[in-house]
């Protein structure tokens, strides 16, 4: 059974993800040369400008009013909130730490999904995602090794900013199928550049043209990421597309090679592979899982004969 709205095209849907995250890697990339110069919430309050223009652009292009209108203000207030949480945290980091292991961290996020659905949306997680989850987190030791002088505290701010998308993630659960996703999209950045704004007073540094337009890129970057993210939902499952945003970290190792001159040891590279790993089989359950529930909804829905 395919979703309203959604074609059975999982191969584009899995090209339209691997190109996202080449412009999330790119914007990632931006983001971490432009906090050398500004403060960590004035490089994501260029970013915000620059996605809510495309937002609202793209809406005007619609000629649709509907997209103002929510029926969940609160939850889309705690997305924005748990997003711009997110991405300072990330790009804070980003400072401090190779693109590599920032982003290998950052894809610890399912491990707190799966936590959080159990508080949040009362899901029952098997012993199979657990084991998973717990193999993830031997991954992200490996990469960030606490207790040795590989380690630095800055690697825990990634690891906070997956708690907080993790949140983001589960509150888009409890809007989806509600909201569309322009609406989800707009408030989002209207909640982040309102909260980013009345913090800027306080991390503000005049910013050098060049600044501008590296904050210009990382905002067109990052929203076409998205953009491309959500087209790709049309064409498959969040459990087939899911294993593929692990690319990034792919990208983000050449990147950082390149750019930046960065070069990962071996024992991040074994963490990487751990965390791709347990998040592949994680998408794999959640599949099988979703099946197993649609198989039993449409027996019980079935009349006897």
């Amino acid at each position: 059974m395919i979703p309203d709205g959604r074609l059975d095209k999982p191969i584009i849907g899995i090209v339209l993800v691997i190109i996202a995250t080449v412009f999330s890697a790119m914007s990632d990339a931006a983001a971490k040369m432009l906090s050398a110069d500004l403060p960590g919430v004035e490089v994501i309050w260029l970013r915000y400008v620059c996605f809510l223009a495309i937002v609202v652009a793209s809406i005007g292009l619609a000629r649709t009013r509907r997209v103002f209108v929510t029926e969940q203000p609160k939850l889309q207030i705690w997305r924005g909130l748990l997003v711009i949480v997110s991405s300072v945290l990330f790009v804070t980091g980003l400072r401090y730490l190779s693109i590599s292991v920032a982003t290998t961290t950052f894809y610890i996020s399912p491990i707190f999904v799966t936590a959080l659905s159990i508080l949040f949306l009362g899901e029952e997680v098997g012993r199979r995602r657990w084991i998973a989850t717990v193999v993830g987190l031997c991954g992200v030791i490996l990469v960030v090794r606490p207790g040795t002088s590989a380690f630095t505290l800055a690697a825990l701010l990634p690891i906070c900013s997956a708690v907080f998308w993790a949140g983001a993630l589960i509150v888009t659960r409890k809007i989806s199928g509600l909201e569309q996703a322009q609406t989800t999209l707009l408030y989002t950045a209207l909640v982040g550049l309102v909260v980013l704004t009345a913090l800027l007073p306080f991390n503000w540094v005049a910013p050098t043209p060049q600044n501008i337009a590296l904050g210009a890129f990382i905002g067109v970057a990052a929203t076409s990421g998205q953009w491309l993210i959500i087209f790709a939902y049309r064409y498959a499952d969040a459990s087939v597309l899911a294993p593929f945003s692990y690319v990034q970290i792919i990208w983000a190792s050449m990147i950082g090679f390149v750019a930046f001159g960065e070069v990962s040891d071996v024992w991040s590279y074994v963490g990487a592979a751990i965390i791709m790993a347990s998040g592949v089989y994680t998408a794999h359950r959640e599949r099988i899982r979703r099946r197993d529930s649609l198989k039993a909804a449409l027996a019980a829905a079935k009349p006897l004969s």
